[in-house]
Formats: structure tokens, sequence, C-alpha cells
């Protein structure tokens, strides 16, 4: 089994109490279609610093990520489509807790209505849980910082010359998120260097990176960067 396999199953377990059962499957089913490569590159970044992972957890972990990933990709892309009837897109908001939830107006139909109502719902279950997974790890705080920075860009990018570069600023916080998961689930801190290598992955392929098209030394670079971050401490 590999590790987009695991992961899917991983986050799938994660939402297997969830009622109804159409809410479920509705979950499940835009898990069954999606990239997993904030969960794998989690993945990625604990085995790369300890051949004794915990494999639990750390899929928990990568659980979280994704699923907050694929709660904000929904949110965003409910907000750029407008399948509401009011000229504009339902707001996006960030309570106390960071959760994000978008306002829904009155579709046009009542199939319409039904889908993107649902829709809404599933972003929220997915946000919701997978701050549930991330809750008592070290990622928590990164994990908040992410969806209000999503909630602040959604906001900028309405009267934004660039509202695109807003946008691709997602993929770019839930990589860097994905290795503060798993790094810190071995390690004391995650180093400034894996930070900006998960930047990169995302400025490269200008978004979300396949899981297929993360280099076969990523785990190796990964590796380096946590050793080099070390020795320059120690020294």
């Amino acid at each position: 089994m590999d590790d987009a396999v695991r992961v899917r199953d991983a986050a799938e377990e994660a939402l297997a109490d969830i009622e109804p059962a159409r809410l479920r499957e509705t979950l499940c089913g835009r898990l069954a279609d999606a990239e997993m490569t904030p969960g794998v590159l989690t993945v990625y970044s604990a085995r790369a610093l300890t051949s004794d992972t915990d494999t639990v957890a750390v899929g928990d972990r990568a659980a979280g990520v994704q699923l907050i990933y694929e709660g904000l990709r929904l949110t965003r892309q409910l907000a750029h489509e407008e399948p509401w009837t009011d000229e504009e897109p339902p707001p996006t908001s960030v309570d106390a807790t960071g959760a994000v939830s978008a306002a829904a107006a009155t579709p046009v139909g009542d199939g319409e209505a039904v889908a993107a109502d649902l829709g809404v719902l599933a972003a929220d279950v997915f946000v919701a849980r997978g701050f549930y997974l991330l809750a008592r790890t070290e990622a928590a705080r990164d994990a908040v910082g992410v969806v209000q920075r999503f909630g602040r860009d959604q906001t900028l990018r309405r009267s934004a010359d660039d509202p695109a570069s807003l946008d691709r600023s997602l993929e770019t916080d839930v990589l860097e998120l994905a290795v503060v998961a798993g790094s810190s689930a071995v390690a004391g801190r995650t180093p400034d260097g894996l930070r900006s290598y998960a930047a990169d992955l995302a400025a490269d392929q200008d978004g979300l990176p396949t899981v297929r098209s993360l280099p076969d030394s990523a785990a190796d670079r990964i590796a380096a960067l946590a050793e080099e971050e070390r020795v320059s401490v120690d020294s």
C-alpha cells in the first residue's frame, strides 16, 4: 500500500462517524478524487527524520493536513464559481477557533441549492475535523494560521489586481503546514529551510504538485535540511 492510499484511508477513517450518510459520502467522494500531496508530504517529513516513525500518529497528522486543505480548497471553489444568485460570492469568515465558513445565499434551483449548501457544509466539516486531528500537536498553531491567512486572502482578492497570486498562497501555506506537522512529530522544531523547501515545491508547480511530481529525492532533501540546521545550532 503506497503513501497516498494510506493518507486517503486515514482521512476517510477520520470521517467515519459523520452523519448523515449523504454528507459522509460527499466527503469521501471528494477525497477519492483528490491529490494526497499535503498528506504524503507530511509522511515524508516525518520519515526523513527518523527510522522509527509512529505510523499511527503520523497518519493522523497527515490526514489532518489533508482535510484542512480539502476544506479550504472547496471553500475557494464555491466562492469562485458563485453557485448562488447573488452577484457577490458567499463571504468566507473565520471564527474564534480559526474555522472557515461560507455564508450561503439562495441558489437558483432546488438541486443547485442542495448541492451548494452541502458543499458549504462539507467544507466546514473537512476543516473542523482536520483541526481536531492536529489540535494537540505542535502544528496546531500553524494550522490556525493557514486558515486565518486564507480568510484574509479571499477577502483581499475581491479588489486585488492579481487575485490569482492570493489564491496560490493556499497551496504554499498547506505544504508548509505539512512539513511542520510531519517533522514536529519526531523533532523538536521545524528547520526554517524545510519551510522554504515546501514553499519552493508549491512555486515550482504553480499550485499544488501531484504526488507523482514530488521529487524522488524529497525525503533525502528534507533529511539534509534538518541535518544542516542541527549542525548550525550545535556549532
